[in-house]
């Protein structure tokens, strides 16, 4: 990839579910820093240390399962629904918002074009500080999914994945 990146082939390298330690291995060991680190980030694994980790080494952060592919109720949560309403907004839009004003890329997943227009209606309207906060604290700091540092989950995932 950094012969590709270097003979302008390819304009970035990006990785993804690496978490600082990894993170900082690949950086001090190659020469061209990834431009974006795809990781889980979604209002209840928020990954604020991560963010700011990659912040200090140029990496972007870049959210997948902005809305925990549906978890926890998200699309119930009634912090959300109350700010979402505020707003006259869905759930969905103010998680785009928030994770914008955070300065996290986002793409979400969606098939339908209502959708589409849906997300693309989350940049029109900006949330408060307070807003930003209560959001703050639905962080559980946990995955929804797994463990990505477990090495038998990676092992499993690893496997899965040269079978199919």
């Amino acid at each position: 990839m950094q012969e590709l990146y270097k003979e302008g082939r390819i304009r970035a390298i990006g990785v993804s579910n690496f978490h600082p330690d990894r993170l900082i291995d690949l950086i001090i060991h190659n020469d061209v820093v990834p431009a974006v680190n795809q990781v889980e980030t979604h209002p209840f694994h928020q990954q604020f240390d991560a963010q700011q980790f990659m912040k200090e080494n140029n990496v972007q952060i870049e959210s997948w399962g902005p809305f925990a592919e549906g978890k926890n109720d998200i699309f119930k949560n009634d912090l959300l629904k109350s700010i979402g309403q505020k707003y006259n907004k869905s759930i969905a839009q103010v998680i785009l918002r928030w994770l914008t004003q955070r300065g996290v890329v986002a793409i979400p997943k969606s098939v339908r074009k209502e959708r589409m227009a849906e997300n693309l209606n989350s940049l029109d309207f900006k949330l408060t500080n307070e807003e930003m906060e209560q959001i703050k604290n639905l962080d559980t700091n946990t995955s929804s999914f797994f463990d990505h540092r477990d090495p038998k989950m990676v092992k499993w995932l690893g496997e899965r994945k040269l079978n199919n």
